[in-house]
C-alpha cells in the first residue's frame, strides 16, 4: 500500500510483516550509511499502512530515524532505573505531560470517565516512580491564542502583493513536516508561526516549571504522551528556546498504545492521583478540552476570534458543512448575502493534497484551514486508535469520541493560569518573550518560510 504523506515510491515509514505482533512498540531503524538518509527498510510480504507512518524518506535523516527508534518503553525504564541507583547526581525529575487526545483512549480502554481515567493514568505512573504528570491543555491554550492573534493580523495585512492568507494550522507535526521537507515553497508562508501544544509544553516544563523548582533543564526529563508516532518526530525538532540552554523540550514521546502496554504488563497496585498542575500544589481535578470534536479545536475557536475581532460579530455554536467528505467541512460568516470568512478543516493526507493542489494553483477559497495527517482527526491516531490488522479499529474510535464528547470545554481564554503565566513567565501578552517563546520559523526545502515578514 503507497505512502499518502508524499509522491514518493518509497518511505521509511514503520511497517509489519503478517508475523508481526501488534504489541511490538519500537520503531524500526533506518540503514545508517555514511550519514546519509534512510532508506526503505524492505522486508518480505510487508504491509506499510498510513496509519503508522512518520514521514517520507525525504523527510528523515538516517540520524533521526535512529533517534526516534530509542524513544520507546526502554528509555523511559532506563530513566526510571538510574533513579533507584544510589549516584543521586546522576538521578533526574522525572515528568510526564499526556495529550488531552489519548485520555479517552485510555478512559474507553479501562471503562471509565476521562477524567478518572486521567487520575488512574496518573497514579499509575507515579506509583512506577514519575514525580509529576501534567496535562497538555495549558500548552494548547497558549498555542490557540497565539493562532487566533496571528490569523487577524494575516487578515489585515493581506494583499494581492503579498498574500497573508490562507493561514494553515500548524499543530500536526506530521502535516508540518511534510510542508517544510516536501512541499516548501509556496505552503510553508502560510503555516501558522504558533508553536505546537508539544513544543509549548516542553518550554513550560523546561523553562517556566524548572525555574520554579530550581532545576537546571537538564536535569529534567521529560515525557510526552501522545496518540501519534509523529510527536516523537516532533520531539527531534531543533526549536529550542535559549532559555532551554539547548536542552530538548521533550525527551521522550511514548504512544498512549506504549503506555497501555506497560500498564497492561505491570502487577502494581495503583492508587488513583490527581494530575499535577505547573503551580506548585495545585492539582487538576476536572479534566476540561477544547471545542473540537477529535482535535485542540483550532478552527472553532479562530473562527469566533476571527468573528469578533474582525467584524464585531458574536458567533455561538460553529456550524460544519461537509463537502467532499467527512473529513473535509468547512465554516463561514455572511452577513446580507456576503461571505466574510470561509475556514475549513481538513483531515487525512488525501484531503490535504487536494488543499495543496489548489493552493499551488491560485485557486483557494478559503481563508484558514485547520489541518490534520489523520483522517478523523487526533483521536484516529495510530499509537491509540489502531485494530490487530492495522487498520482503524473504529468501535474504539466511536468509544473514544463520546469519552471526548463529554469533557467539559473551557474556552482557552477563560484559563486564569494561562493569563497568569503571560504575565510571570513570558512578561505581558505582546512581549519580545512571546515571540521566542511561542512561535517558530519554518523551512522548506528551498527558500526559509521567514522571507514573509508578518508585521508584529
Amino acid at each position: 500500500m503507497k505512502c499518502e504523506h508524499c509522491t514518493r515510491k518509497e518511505c521509511s515509514k514503520k511497517t509489519k510483516t503478517d508475523d508481526q505482533e501488534n504489541a511490538s512498540v519500537d520503531v524500526p531503524s533506518l540503514a545508517l550509511e555514511n550519514g546519509e538518509k534512510g532508506e526503505f527498510h524492505k522486508l518480505a510480504d510487508a504491509k506499510i499502512f498510513l496509519s503508522d507512518c512518520l514521514a517520507c524518506d525525504s523527510c528523515v535523516t538516517a540520524e533521526e530515524g535512529l533517534q526516534v527508534s530509542q524513544q520507546n518503553a526502554k528509555d523511559f525504564f532506563r530513566v526510571l532505573n538510574l533513579n533507584k541507583k544510589c549516584d543521586t547526581s546522576q538521578h533526574k525529575v522525572l515528568v510526564v505531560s499526556v495529550c488531552p487526545q489519548s485520555l479517552p483512549y485510555f478512559a474507553a480502554k479501562f471503562r471509565l470517565s476521562v477524567t478518572d481515567a486521567s487520575r488512574r493514568l496518573c497514579g499509575f505512573l507515579k506509583s512506577l516512580g514519575v514525580h509529576y504528570v501534567f496535562d497538555t491543555t495549558i500548552a494548547a491554550d497558549f498555542s490557540v491564542l497565539e493562532s487566533q492573534k496571528e490569523f487577524v493580523r494575516r487578515f489585515r495585512q493581506h494583499s494581492e502583493e503579498e498574500p497573508a492568507l490562507p493561514m494553515l494550522t500548524s499543530a500536526c507535526p506530521g502535516w508540518v513536516r511534510y510542508a517544510e521537507r516536501v512541499l516548501g515553497h509556496p505552503v510553508t508562508p502560510h503555516l501558522c508561526t504558533a508553536k505546537s501544544p508539544q513544543q509549548i509544553m516542553g518550554s513550560l516544563v523546561k523553562d517556566y516549571f524548572a525555574r520554579r523548582q530550581n532545576l537546571s533543564p537538564d536535569k529534567i526529563f521529560h515525557v510526552i504522551v501522545a496518540p501519534c508516532y509523529d510527536r516523537k518526530l516532533e520531539a527531534l525538532r531543533e526549536d529550542v528556546p535559549t532559555a532551554l540552554h539547548g536542552s530538548r523540550g521533550a525527551d521522550c514521546v511514548l504512544t498512549s498504545g506504549e503506555v497501555v502496554q506497560i500498564m497492561e504488563q505491570s502487577d502494581l497496585v495503583v492508587k488513583d492521583a490527581a494530575v499535577d498542575t505547573l503551580f506548585g500544589g495545585l492539582k487538576e481535578e476536572e479534566v476540561r478540552r477544547h471545542d473540537g470534536a477529535s482535535s485542540d479545536g483550532y478552527l472553532a475557536h479562530v473562527f469566533r476570534h476571527a468573528a469578533k475581532q474582525l467584524f464585531d460579530e458574536d458567533v455561538g455554536e460553529v456550524t460544519y458543512r461537509t463537502l467532499r467528505n467527512k473529513d473535509f467541512q468547512e465554516v463561514t460568516l455572511e452577513k446580507n448575502g456576503e461571505v466574510l470568512l470561509r475556514f475549513a478543516a481538513a483531515y487525512g493526507f488525501r484531503n490535504i493534497q487536494n488543499v495543496v493542489l489548489k493552493l499551488k494553483k491560485g485557486r483557494f477559497p478559503y481563508h484558514f484551514v485547520e489541518v490534520l495527517a489523520c483522517a478523523g482527526g487526533c483521536l484516529n491516531g495510530r499509537g491509540q486508535a489502531q485494530a490487530e490488522d492495522g487498520r482503524a479499529d473504529k468501535a474504539l474510535l466511536r468509544q473514544m469520541e463520546g469519552k471526548y464528547a463529554d469533557v467539559p470545554v473551557r474556552p482557552p481564554e477563560t484559563s486564569a493560569h494561562v493569563q497568569e503565566l503571560y504575565r510571570e513567565w513570558l512578561d505581558g501578552a505582546d512581549s519580545p518573550r512571546v515571540r521566542e517563546a511561542l512561535h517558530t520559523v519554518y523551512r522548506g526545502p528551498g527558500l526559509p518560510a521567514a522571507s514573509r515578514d508578518i508585521k508584529w
